[in-house]
């Protein structure tokens, strides 16, 4: 028979009590956080506690630093789920909405539509049709020689110069955009 007060017969508080430290130190060598392996620490014991199968436990600090392990670790697993699937409140302020925009802005990026839509109407058709096949569509220039029937090299200059075009456009209706 043993003596009262070896390891089995002590209550769980007195065995967490005994153990806090190398319990932080194992779920902060998981966590990477003073702060994080206190909370794990901490809800561990709060698990614990409220069960009442832990009386029959024998090696009850082995068992609380396999608990605190295994909640370290689930800590930490969260934690990284956590930060590449949610962002940062900063980043999301950052993102433009529709409903956000002022109807002056509204106003200003319309104008520079139907200016832009005016440049592309005063190119040649086939260098109109070259640009936005590429540039709004995705089309590559091989496919589009082969629907106009020139060559590659051709399709590249009509795309340069309808950029050009563009961009002498829409400098002159705005001068602020460089």
């Amino acid at each position: 028979m043993r003596p009262v007060g070896t390891a089995e017969n002590q209550t769980l508080t007195d065995v967490f009590t005994t153990h806090r430290r190398s319990l932080i130190g194992v779920a902060e060598r998981i966590t990477g956080c003073r702060h994080h392996a206190e909370d794990v620490v901490q809800d561990a014991f709060l698990r614990l506690l409220g069960t009442e199968s832990t009386g029959s436990i024998r090696a009850k600090a082995g068992y609380l630093m396999m608990v605190v392990r295994n909640l370290a670790i689930d800590h930490y697993r969260r934690k990284g789920l956590e930060s590449r699937l949610l962002a940062a409140e900063e980043e999301g302020q950052a993102v433009s909405t529709p409903e956000a925009a002022s109807p002056e802005s509204v106003n200003v990026n319309r104008q520079l539509l139907q200016t832009l839509e005016s440049a592309l109407a005063d190119l040649p058709e086939r260098t109109r049709y070259a640009f936005e096949m590429h540039r709004i569509h995705g089309h590559s220039q091989k496919d589009i020689a082969e629907t106009l029937g020139v060559s590659p090299t051709l399709v590249n200059f009509m795309i340069r110069d309808a950029l050009v075009h563009c961009r002498k456009v829409m400098k002159r209706a705005d001068p602020s955009r460089g």
